[in-house]
């Protein structure tokens, strides 16, 4: 046993040296505290990491197909009414959806950006007394009330029995709603001069719209659009003639869900137009990305960056019509962000290594400075001798 034990002494990585011998310095005092006080830093700044979790980035190829995207937006348009703001939507699978008013809340606002009145689009209309029948008479007693849709009705039964159902029937029968006065459910809801009554106001818009997961846009216009031929057109003749003042506010543009760390570059964004009526137009590139916190809880969501042009009026005449464009197409890499908590025994590696390293950095230091005062000193006695 003792022979052992021997053995293990002989081992000893560590001689321990007397008390006797040692020999302490100024120099020597001065590095252990400041190698403690590193050494202390350190150490704190890896607990800290070890405590809370890190954001592990990986870029992988989309092979997504067949998904919805789901775009949330909030702008704001201190200049144009309610009642002529119209939201379009397509992509180039073909698929669009013209004047959009589902999942669509819009806000009176008054010249000081207060809200007058806000209601969901698209949902009811005036209550109407004695209307005229598709017949050509008016609504009597006990008799079911059918308007007529003025030519435009896609069936022989079809009726049309408010101003807004005969502007449906005329967008997709592809033709223009130049004179509503004439529409005898127009004139009696008073749809031109409510128009005219909200002159002077401007309108927050804001809910979401579901496309498909492919390349297209969405945009603001005064007016309505309709189909024909291939061809979309735009019918603004029965709001107004002139300049349109489309200066906006984007309060929030997000597509997808929020998750923690991403950044929207539009949300807050302001642009005020100057004398020129024209097309303002984002063009916003969407980076599919995937969010897993450390309970291992999933967000599907999406980046974007975005850059923007302003097109006005070339030689009197437009291109297209003044309006909001969001131009958006999709990016074939996909951003997963997973949150991991430090591994303890990567922590406890770490730890070591910063107690070890700066031990023996100073340790270095101190026997440098030691012996180079030493030298120093012992070459000073013998000048003095000499």
């Amino acid at each position: 046993m003792v022979g052992v034990m021997n053995r293990l002494r002989n081992l000893d990585a560590y001689p321990k040296i007397n008390e006797d011998f040692y020999r302490r310095t100024l120099s020597g005092g001065v590095i252990t505290l400041v190698s403690s006080l590193v050494m202390l830093i350190l150490f704190f700044s890896e607990l800290q990491l070890y405590i809370h979790p890190v954001t592990e980035t990986q870029l992988r190829v989309d092979t997504s197909r067949g998904e919805k995207l789901r775009i949330n937006f909030d702008v704001t348009f201190p200049a144009l009414q309610c009642s002529i703001i119209s939201l379009d939507s397509m992509d180039i699978s073909g698929e669009r959806h013209l004047d959009v008013r589902h999942d669509i809340i819009k806000r009176r606002l008054d010249s000081s950006g207060n809200v007058i009145e806000a209601k969901q689009d698209g949902i009811g209309h005036t209550k109407i007394e004695k209307p005229l029948q598709k017949h050509g008479g008016r609504l009597e007693h006990n008799e079911t009330y059918c308007g007529s849709c003025f030519g435009a009705e896609l069936s022989d039964d079809a009726c049309c029995n408010s101003c807004e159902e005969v502007r449906e029937a005329y967008r997709k029968k592809g033709w223009a709603l130049s004179d509503p006065e004439s529409i005898d459910q127009c004139k009696r809801e008073g749809f031109v001069q409510k128009v005219k009554d909200e002159e002077g106001e401007g309108c927050n818009v804001h809910g979401f719209l579901e496309v498909n997961k492919v390349a297209g846009n969405f945009h603001f216009i005064p007016g309505q659009s309709f189909h024909q031929s291939g061809f979309q057109f735009h019918d603004m003749l029965l709001f107004q003639q002139g300049n349109y003042n489309i200066s906006h506010t984007v309060n929030r543009l997000a597509f997808g869900d929020f998750f923690p760390g991403v950044v929207n570059p539009l949300d807050g964004v302001q642009w005020h137009q100057g004398q020129q009526s024209g097309v303002y137009q984002y063009f916003i590139k969407v980076v599919p990305s995937i969010y897993t916190d450390v309970h291992q809880n999933t967000i599907q969501s999406n980046q974007f960056s975005v850059t923007e042009h302003f097109q006005g009026m070339e030689g009197g005449r437009m291109q297209s019509p003044p309006g909001v464009f969001f131009y958006y197409d999709l990016s074939p890499i996909k951003v997963i962000f997973e949150e991991q908590h430090v591994e303890f025994l990567h922590f406890l590696t770490n730890v070591c290594a910063i107690v070890g390293g700066i031990f023996t950095v100073s340790g270095i230091l101190d026997s440098f400075i030691y012996h180079g005062q030493r030298a120093i000193k012992k070459k000073m006695e013998i000048g003095k001798f000499n």
